[in-house]
């Protein structure tokens, strides 16, 4: 199958959700939007900077989480990516990503989100995730959180030239599923996730429980904003009217 590489022509924003233009895919963040791993990652990384003799602070921490380890632990101890102790403090977080973060396994997924992509893909939605950490530490993670098997193919940072915000990433995410990315959704919680979808001709699903503050996120034109999974799921679902995706109506039938 041929990857998507570039952004083609869509329909007007007013035809969906009114019969015209659907949403036949959905691509996802995972930190923050599937997976509430920000309190540990945020701690994690703490750790890590103060054994490379730098103290970071939570809230420093936090405006690290969802970049690659380089950029992260480059700003967090004020050194170029190639510097020794950034590598040093890389080696050592995907040490202790296991004992540190994956232990928690389901516990860490927001409420809904099973139930929500049960109900995507019982519906026809195809599914995939797109994320900035490396693609076998993204599948480890949804594997131990049991949600490995609802989605399809997972986009790592290792899987492109260009990360996020650059379109990339999910553009080959709409193209493994065989959808066009204007036919597509992409759910994030962080502008720069906004920023990706509208580049991708995809469009921009936020969720404000994860990093993006509210007003930022809104201000990316033509977001829809969700404060719930479920909320995700009944926005797809506005685009499909003739499937009816609800996560009530997957559950009654159980």
């Amino acid at each position: 199958m041929r990857v998507a590489t570039e952004v083609g022509e869509r329909p007007a924003r007013g035809a969906r959700g009114a019969g015209g233009e659907t949403i036949r895919a959905a691509v996802f963040d995972l930190d923050g939007t599937l997976a509430n791993t920000l309190p540990a990652i945020s701690k994690l990384l703490v750790k890590v900077a103060s054994e490379q003799g730098c103290s970071v602070t939570p809230r420093q921490a936090a405006a690290a989480i969802g970049k690659p380890p380089g950029p992260a632990f480059g700003r967090l101890l004020g050194k170029p990516e190639e510097d020794g102790r950034v590598q040093a403090a890389i080696s050592r977080y995907r040490e202790l990503f296991s004992y540190e973060v994956l232990c928690q396994g389901p516990q860490l997924l927001f409420p809904g989100v099973t139930a929500g992509l049960s109900a995507l893909r019982a519906h026809g939605v195809e599914l995939a995730v797109a994320t900035s950490k490396t693609t076998r530490s993204a599948e480890s993670l949804l594997d131990v959180m049991g949600i490995r098997d609802l989605v399809g193919p997972v986009i790592g940072q290792d899987m492109v030239r260009r990360g996020k915000p650059h379109p990339e990433m999910v553009l080959r995410a709409a193209g493994r599923l065989g959808v066009a990315a204007w036919q597509s959704a992409y759910v994030g919680d962080t502008v720069g996730d906004m920023r990706m979808a509208v580049t991708a001709r995809m469009e921009p699903v936020a969720v404000t429980y994860g990093v993006g503050k509210f007003g930022e996120l809104a201000g990316v034109a033509g977001t829809r904003m969700c404060s719930s999974f479920k909320d995700v799921v009944s926005v797809i679902a506005a685009s499909r009217p003739r499937s009816g995706v609800t996560v009530g109506a997957q559950q009654r039938r159980r």
